[in-house]
């Protein structure tokens, strides 16, 4: 137990902040769901949003931050 999952423990809740905070935010970034190649199906029975688009922005923009952050650690 003891080193280890205090570690644990506060590194899990630095993710949960961290997805907090874009929960909060997110809606206030005006090209997100907005960008070429986002899919928005809209019918009588309902509405289908896939946001192929913005999912590539957000996964390149976290590769070259966790990129950085690991060169850095080194």
């Amino acid at each position: 137990m003891g080193p280890d999952l205090g570690r644990s423990l506060v590194v899990l809740g630095l993710v949960i902040s961290w997805i907090g905070l874009a929960i909060w935010f997110g809606p206030r970034v005006p090209f997100l769901g907005r960008l070429p190649g986002d899919v928005l199906i809209e019918r009588d029975y309902g509405t289908i949003f896939t946001p192929i688009g913005s999912m590539l922005l957000v996964s390149v923009v976290l590769t070259i931050v966790l990129n950085v952050i690991a060169y850095v650690r080194r």
